[in-house]
């Protein structure tokens, strides 16, 4: 059997882009962040549905909340801020995924969810002084 060092279809399939790994490393900064304000996060790009949550985790408050933190990315703000990228359609989404998680009402690794008031946060990334990016956090992102 010949051995190739290219990668197979199947690697091909599960290799992610640097765009998809920019936002991931904008969400482990975001955890990490949370984090270090005392945050439990729960889980990371949790898939329910046709639907992923970003993080979920306890916001310990006051008061404590079960909070999904949708994490925008923009590497600039050539094509205007990130948060326009949270639209009407993206909210929907969100909601939809938000529904069925707690209608599963356990994360993928069999974790219940804590039973603590639900709220959807929204966490901007882009660049920011220096090589140190900047973060926003909008909390209760759909309230309203």
């Amino acid at each position: 059997m010949e051995r190739t060092d290219r990668p197979s279809d199947d690697d091909r399939r599960h290799e992610r882009t640097d765009r998809q790994k920019a936002g991931d490393a904008a969400e482990s900064l975001v955890a990490e962040r949370l984090a270090a304000r005392g945050w439990r996060i729960l889980a990371r790009n949790v898939h329910v549905g046709r639907s992923e949550l970003d993080i979920v985790a306890v916001d310990p408050g006051p008061p404590a909340r079960l909070v999904v933190v949708e994490v925008r990315w923009r590497r600039s703000r050539e094509f205007g801020l990130a948060e326009e990228t949270f639209d009407r359609r993206k909210r929907a989404h969100l909601k939809a995924g938000v529904a069925r998680l707690l209608e599963v009402g356990r994360l993928a690794g069999g974790g219940e969810l804590p039973h603590l008031p639900l709220a959807l946060d929204l966490a901007i990334v882009e660049p920011g002084a220096g090589d140190r990016p900047a973060i926003r956090l909008y909390r209760n992102a759909l309230a309203g």
